[in-house]
């Protein structure tokens, strides 16, 4: 273990903070194509969005202990992680959360996962709010590896996956290594076939909305690791990943009145993405150089996205002209980020008798952004239909420097007592300015079977490029809604203001048990105060609203009604605390007749409130019932993973129950809503909100497989096997409806069982 420690020849249950690590073995037994589904199946402090919305939908970014995923840093081999170019607009949990896109990754090169569940700013920098899962990559892995896995949906048939998975490796010399894996995925569009129309005054057929179908999707990895010897206490090292995604996403179904002489059944527009991620890290380790021993690196990773609309059209623009383009550039954005590091490391005794580590370091790194406009029929009297483009106004080209320092030492004041200490200052050239942050953990072994630990911390998440500067209007039928920059003139005539830094800070506290022999118990419990917290402020609607977009430069079509548009900001919009519990228990039972036996508990505690809601300048809370649930109940107030594993002799199997504790969201009264609510039509009110809870549910994974040669196994399994969904939502917040789930929670997917089978090869 190497994440939340400077010491070396450390093991995660010796840690002074909760840490779990997750092999590869053990991700691919889950079944799971993508390495953010594995990571949930896995630990019950992350959760990610089930079925994502828009532009967002790929993003495979995890949330921790029920946090933003731009409050969860990621590490590759400890080095800090870009993240994705991709800002999530759409409404929900993860909306203004640009997090590192775990897909891009090949699964296949990775190693183990290490996740530390603690405050890590000190150590790391912005964003280690919640945790850090630090992603370590294969390396001295000699010979051949591959695998093929292929499975879809039970109960409907559709969304058929395919995963293929190559990779090998040499040594060479003493240390000398080089290693490269590939990996192809493809999966189709899979949505439930639970649509309930319930009006007749919708007359098309029940599945003909796909809006809540999870996209088709084509994906390409490479990860490429090597190293080795350059001279004596000299070693090189280094890594290369890239990744290739095309996806295509479903938006609403426009009616057949919407453009008849184009599309006279009607259309629904699909959005589509070609990304691009590369990420590249060169190093080089230099042992006892003035005592100390060095790690000199250097890390450029880069994200491009490319957004496109297909199947849509410019319905002003048709009938200002007689044409209108059916395929449209709605836009192209990236996100690079360059970081380069210096760190020292010594051990050493305080007057020959207190052994210490000292670590200090520093870090320079570069962010960058930029925007460019769509092309000029996307954006023009109303835009696309689906995404509506970006426009002139909207593009442009924005960069930061970092510049930080940090010093950790780690003292061992008697054999069984540890302490650590960590402070960090960070420097940011944007305007965030200056962030100090410091750390004090301790454990105390009784004896070799006890033992307490815990860690008093503060931290900070700098707001992102994208939050500051990112923009754009989504124009419907008959509404739209505009997000808006805010310091742009939009955004400041909504009250917008610029952007400061969420600040936290965190106390935590455990013990750490051994009864027996290879059984291991943890229990934690943790407190996380953020102020300041990054979210969108309260809607504005209305006349307002659409002079706020018009501020910004766009003009909405002509059918859209100005009380059905609405207009936002990012903003610090209040003061959270999270309080939780972590219990971590596991087993090893070896038995020469019955086989090995490897049961496992986890169990994660988690609740958030909101402490204070901030006032945009115009004195107008930013919160409002529906927003404030998004940031406190729409996390799992629990959840819990009971695991067995077992193998004897060529086979094996692993049965996983794991059960997702209540969800509570404020929804949007739809169009099917009748009634009146404070004077106004109860449809699409922004007053009054449906409070709906998705109630604690079971779900049971199961593989069981077979390894005929040395060479060859295989596995056949199901993830939610017995088909569990989420409660429907009713009627009056389901709309048009094609929305019978709740999209807004981030707990269990409504797409139900999944069957797959997989070969493996090792050579």
């Amino acid at each position: 273990m190497v994440t939340g420690t400077h010491a070396s020849n450390r093991r995660a249950y010796d840690s002074v903070s909760p840490i779990s690590v997750i092999s590869a073995a053990a991700l691919q037994r889950t079944g799971q194509v993508n390495l953010a589904d594995s990571l949930v199946r896995m630990d019950p402090s992350i959760t990610a969005q089930q079925v994502g919305k828009g532009g967002a939908s790929l993003v495979s970014s995890i949330r921790m202990r029920g946090l933003s995923p731009n409050e969860v840093l990621v590490l590759v081999d400890g080095k800090r992680r870009h993240n994705s170019a991709t800002i999530s607009i759409s409404s929900g949990t993860e909306r203004g959360s640009s997090g590192v896109d775990l897909n891009m990754i090949p699964a296949s090169a990775i190693d183990h996962i290490e996740i530390l569940r603690d405050g890590a700013a000190a150590m790391y920098g912005s964003d280690a709010i919640a945790g850090v899962v630090n992603i370590v990559l294969k390396k001295r892995v000699t010979g051949f590896q591959g695998s093929v896995q292929t499975g879809a949906n039970a109960y409907n048939g559709d969304g058929w996956q395919t995963q293929v998975n190559l990779g090998g490796g040499i040594a060479f010399g003493n240390s000398g290594y080089f290693r490269i894996d590939g990996q192809y995925m493809h999966t189709d569009h899979m949505e439930p076939r639970t649509y309930d129309v319930g009006s007749t005054k919708y007359n098309f057929p029940s599945d003909i909305n796909h809006i809540n179908s999870t996209p088709e999707e084509t994906r390409g990895n490479i990860g490429i690791s090597f190293g080795g010897d350059l001279a004596t206490n000299v070693h090189g090292y280094g890594s290369v990943t890239y990744a290739h995604r095309h996806d295509e996403q479903f938006q609403n179904y426009r009616y057949p009145n919407s453009l008849p002489t184009l599309y006279p059944n009607g259309y629904s527009p699909i959005e589509t993405n070609d990304e691009n991620d590369f990420n590249a890290s060169l190093g080089i380790k230099v042992d006892d150089l003035l005592g100390f021993n060095w790690d000199f690196s250097t890390t450029y990773g880069e994200d491009i996205s490319q957004i496109d609309t297909i199947n849509t059209a410019n319905i002003d623009l048709y009938e200002l002209t007689g044409s209108t383009p059916t395929h449209m550039n709605d836009t192209k954005y990236s996100f690079s980020q360059w970081t380069n590091n210096i760190d020292l490391r010594r051990n050493f005794k305080i007057g020959n008798v207190v052994p210490m580590t000292l670590a200090m370091g520093a870090e320079q790194r570069l962010d960058m952004y930029q925007l460019w406009a769509g092309e000029p029929a996307s954006y023009v009297d109303g835009g696309a239909q689906g995404y509506s483009g970006l426009m002139p106004s909207n593009a442009g080209k924005w960069d930061r420097d970092i510049w930080a320092a940090y010093i950790d030492g780690d003292f061992h004041l008697t054999p069984k007592w540890e302490l650590d200490f960590a402070g960090r200052f960070e420097h940011y050239t944007d305007g965030t300015g200056n962030n100090e942050t410091g750390k004090v953990s301790t454990r105390y072994n009784f004896n070799k079977r006890i033992a307490i630990r815990g860690t008093i911390s503060n931290g900070f998440e700098a707001p992102t490029l994208l939050q500051e500067h990112f923009s754009s209007t989504n124009v419907g039928p008959t509404s739209a809604t505009g997000l808006l920059s805010p310091t742009s003139a939009g955004g400041e005539y909504l009250g917008g203001q610029h952007l400061k830094a969420e600040r936290s800070t965190s106390v935590e506290g455990g013990v750490v048990l051994e009864p027996i022999d290879r059984f291991h118990i943890s229990a934690d419990v943790y407190q996380i105060d953020i102020r300041d917290r990054i979210y969108v402020g309260s809607s504005t609607y209305g006349e307002d609203a659409v002079k706020a977009i018009g501020l910004s430069g766009a003009s909405l079509a002509s059918t859209v009604l100005a009380s059905n548009v609405s207009a936002i900001t990012f903003a610090n919009v209040g003061t959270t605390r999270t309080q939780g519990l972590d219990i971590r228990a596991d087993y090893v039972w070896r038995s020469p007749r019955f086989g090995t036996f490897r049961p496992s508990l986890a169990l994660s505690l988690n609740r958030t409130r909101l402490r204070h809601n901030n006032t945009d300048q115009n004195g107008n809370p930013y919160l409002n019932q529906q927003t404030t649930s998004f940031l406190t109940t729409a996390s799992p107030r629990s959840k819990i993973i009971l695991e067995l594993n077992w193998n004897l002799g060529k086979w094996d199997a692993t049965i996983r129950q794991t059960r997702y504790g209540q969800t509570t969201t404020m929804m949007t009264y739809e169009d099917q809503a009748v009634g009146t609510c404070n004077g106004q039509a109860l449809a699409f009110s922004n007053s009054c909100w449906l409070q709906f809870h998705n109630t604690p549910a079971w779900l049971t994974d199961l593989e069981i497989g077979y390894r005929p040669t040395e060479m060859i196994h295989v596995a056949v399994g199901a993830n939610d096997i017995f088909n569990v969904r989420p409660r429907k939502v009713p009627l009056s917040v389901n709309y048009r409806g094609a929305s019978p789930y709740d999209l807004n929670s981030s707990g269990i997917s409504y797409m139900g069982g999944y069957y797959y089978a997989r070969v493996d090869v090792k050579m």
